[in-house]
């Protein structure tokens, strides 16, 4: 039965079935949300104090770092309240404030990551004009059109997704309000809801990801140019760490969001969801420090200035 009026609030049922396995789950959560805010805020840090990273890619570096911040923080302390406790409600105002910035950010790291793999791009296989077609004011530019581009989205998905006649037991089988769960919510047509939501992920999963294949595919081409060993172990180092961040994110999402009610994502929707809002904000600031000797100096130098006051 649907409900025509806004419902008071929502139920999410993330793993309530397993009681035990949600005590484990708030555990491990707990722990890679620390992990993520130290990681992420620690390359910030690295950006804002050492004078070697002040350059493109750490530039769109310490963006992603940034909404990786935000992005967890407006997920994770509400899918450890759902795990710890037996309420699993959230009020309809704190499920639309939620969705909105969960679109938001998530829309805007679809856009960033292809930014970043056209700045790879111009390093590699444009290595002497990089400095002047990289230049501050454009890499400003685009850093500015990845989070328009988000908000867009966001503005546009999010009120689409609120309008739906939802089911009036209001259970969501998710730990967070986002659109495909409460699409598969809705009890009356949901198909106009659907399409746009299989749009939006055309033009920000899929048209990202050829866009960035097709720019390792010149990159690739461009390594096996390289005469030099180092330069060429470099190239491979820092383009193999994006490209690690790239199909982890959108691989999981496209299968959350391309089709929602297909039999896969009404499912395993939930466990896609795990992922993609713990695990890989927790492996991006690890993949991209440990695979990446500037990052590891910068950070050895920050420490020793500090071991000596």
């Amino acid at each position: 039965m649907a409900n025509t009026t806004s419902p008071v609030g929502f139920i999410l049922l993330g793993f309530s079935q397993w009681p035990q396995l949600e005590k484990v789950l708030f555990w491990i959560v707990s722990i890679f949300y620390i992990m993520i805010i130290f990681g992420n805020l620690t390359i910030i840090l690295l950006y804002c104090v050492d004078p070697c990273l002040y350059n493109p890619m750490y530039f769109f570096l310490s963006n992603l770092s940034f909404l990786e911040l935000c992005f967890t923080t407006t997920t994770l302390p509400q899918m450890l309240s759902n795990l710890w406790g037996p309420e699993k409600t959230i009020s309809y105002t704190g499920c639309v404030i939620q969705l909105f910035i969960f679109l938001f950010l998530g829309a805007t790291e679809c856009i960033l990551l292809v930014v970043m793999a056209f700045d790879r791009y111009v390093a590699v296989c444009q290595p002497l004009r990089y400095t002047i077609i990289m230049n501050p004011p454009l890499c400003r530019k685009l850093a500015f059109i990845a989070w328009l581009s988000g908000l867009t989205e966001a503005l546009i998905q999010s009120p689409i997704t609120l309008q739906l006649p939802f089911c009036s037991h209001h259970q969501v089988d998710d730990f967070l309000c986002e659109v495909p769960a409460l699409i598969r919510l809705a009890c009356g047509d949901s198909s106009s809801s659907e399409w746009e939501l299989t749009l939006s992920a055309v033009l920000f999963t899929i048209l990202p990801v050829g866009l960035i294949l097709t720019s390792y595919g010149y990159i690739a081409q461009a390594v096996g140019k390289i005469k030099s060993e180092e330069g060429r172990q470099k190239a491979i180092a820092t383009c193999s760490s994006h490209l690690l961040v790239v199909s982890m994110f959108y691989g999981t999402v496209a299968m959350v969001y391309t089709d929602p009610k297909n039999n896969f994502a009404s499912a395993h929707g939930k466990y896609l969801t795990l992922f993609y809002t713990v695990v890989t904000p927790f492996l991006n600031p690890l993949i991209y420090t440990l695979k990446n000797k500037e990052v590891r100096e910068a950070l050895k130098r920050l420490l020793k200035k500090y071991m000596r006051q």
